[in-house]
């Protein structure tokens, strides 16, 4: 854990008592700040009680006593309205900040010269976290991961300069980050999302800006024209930029870009290839080639060689729920992509294969599927779950793509580990990417994935058994 020493001897006010509120207020004690906590849930109240955390209920509390409100961030700083701790912390005149900004205050106050690197993006950004993670690991360094993956961030260990925190950042934490200003700050991707949080794509884009406006160095992907925007105003600003791309040759600056299955960097005009992703079934798709290219330029700026980010790109495992190969009999595959929650991520995975039997469905988000028709060809057939079933049956029909509604995700994953194996020779993918939200029949994604990852191993077991390839 690491201390929080810039707040001590001073009283703050905590909102909020999930995982990361719980070690948030750990940390602020353990450097010396008196917190009061609460949550509008008694269960996880109870629970800080239980760990020695003093829980008052910030309704009856003074707010001009406290140093500052520390807001988690899943709780509503402006959008659809401000939540009541933070109408009574803007009207006592206290600052609110989350715990992303209380780890930039104690690297700045203890160990400026600790590597940091902040990743964010509409999509894509756990994968670049876990493999510029997983690259710098493979090259001998003490990486530090964590952030709005895996560990809070306050969990990671303390502040060392021969340490490199490789932090996550949803646009969420960086709106309660004001001061976060990383080594490395890496943009990859905007597209509309969370916008009933933040009001307008204008807004949303301007708060991830704030990740890497403060970096020393900038990587922006620029295969979309809001990030693309970005880079140039960046560059106005006098931020250095590199700039990153899954479709091919730069033309506004250098970076790494995806070209025939291999990364290149482009720098004063000369090409030099740095590392092959042919055959890299945990980093296909041009979506990965964007986050390769960004764990690449991460990497390099930290100074690894091409040889060490080769090995790195090579024994990456993948990411749990995003295009994770969990089960395989002779020629059919089964993938978990679970975190495919909307059409653009699900886009992603369908580009990424020929033959899919598509597992999708669940809570249906706007647009539902019908931005995916220009990837229907690859679709040998679809198998429909939960509450957009009818929806997605009707803009599958529409387009002539076969479809059977089987309700639950057991009765699709049968079906289309039957279809697969009946299918002609080639590689076949049972692919699960329901672009929904899970919540109609599971409580996350996570458990969504995992109970595929159950089912496929079994039925993977069943096709070996019975001979299929």
């Amino acid at each position: 854990m690491i201390p929080v020493t810039t707040f001590k001897d001073r009283h703050v006010a905590l909102f909020g008592l999930g995982g990361s509120g719980l070690l948030t207020a750990k940390a602020l004690m353990a450097g010396g700040a008196r917190v009061d906590a609460w949550d509008d849930n008694e269960s996880r109240v109870e629970m800080a009680l239980d760990e020695g955390i003093d829980a008052l209920d910030l309704r009856d509390a003074d707010f001009e006593r406290y140093a500052a409100l520390i807001l988690a961030p899943g709780v509503p700083l402006t959008h659809p309205e401000p939540h009541w701790t933070v109408q009574m912390a803007q009207a006592a005149g206290i600052e609110i900040i989350g715990d992303v900004e209380l780890f930039v205050r104690q690297r700045e106050a203890s160990c400026p010269e600790a590597p940091f690197v902040a990743i964010t993006g509409t999509n894509g950004k756990s994968t670049t976290t876990a493999l510029t993670a997983h690259v710098l690991r493979q090259a001998g360094f003490d990486v530090q991961m964590g952030g709005n993956i895996g560990r809070p961030v306050l969990d990671l260990d303390e502040f060392d300069p021969d340490r490199v925190y490789v932090v996550e950042c949803s646009s969420y934490q960086i709106d309660l980050a004001p001061s976060l200003a990383p080594d490395v700050g890496l943009m990859l991707n905007l597209s509309p999302d969370h916008l009933d949080r933040h009001g307008t794509m204008d807004n949303y884009s301007a708060i991830k800006e704030r990740l890497v406006r403060a970096s020393r160095l900038a990587i922006i992907g620029v295969d979309d024209e809001p990030s693309r925007a970005m880079a140039k105003r960046l560059e106005a600003a006098g931020v250095p930029v590199e700039r990153i791309s899954s479709k091919g040759p730069l033309v506004d600056g250098p970076g790494i870009f995806a070209e025939g299955g291999r990364l290149i960097e482009l720098f004063d005009d000369e090409r030099a290839d740095l590392v092959d992703l042919l055959g890299h079934m945990s980093l296909r798709g041009a979506h990965n080639a964007q986050n390769a290219a960004a764990a690449c330029a991460a990497a390099l700026a930290l100074g690894l060689s091409i040889e060490e980010l080769q090995e790195g790109m090579d024994t990456f495992p993948g990411l749990e729920h995003r295009l994770q190969p969990v089960a395989r009999a002779g020629e059919v595959v089964f993938i978990n992509d679970s975190k495919g929650t909307n059409a653009e991520a699900t886009g992603n995975a369908l580009a990424s294969f020929e033959r899919i039997f598509w597992i999708a469905g669940g809570r249906e988000k706007a647009g539902g599927i019908t931005s995916l028709k220009s990837y229907f060809p690859r679709i040998a057939k679809a198998y429909l779950i939960g509450e957009a079933s009818s929806s997605f049956a009707s803009t599958l029909q529409e387009n002539q793509v076969a479809f059977e509604e089987c309700g639950n995700l057991e009765t699709a994953v049968q079906a289309a580990a039957r279809d697969a194996i009946a299918a002609s020779a080639g590689e076949r993918v049972v692919l699960l990417s329901p672009a929904c939200a899970s919540f109609d029949q599971f409580p996350s994604f996570e458990v969504r994935g995992q109970r595929f990852t159950e089912l496929a191993a079994v039925a993977a077991n069943n096709l070996s058994e019975q001979g299929g390839s």
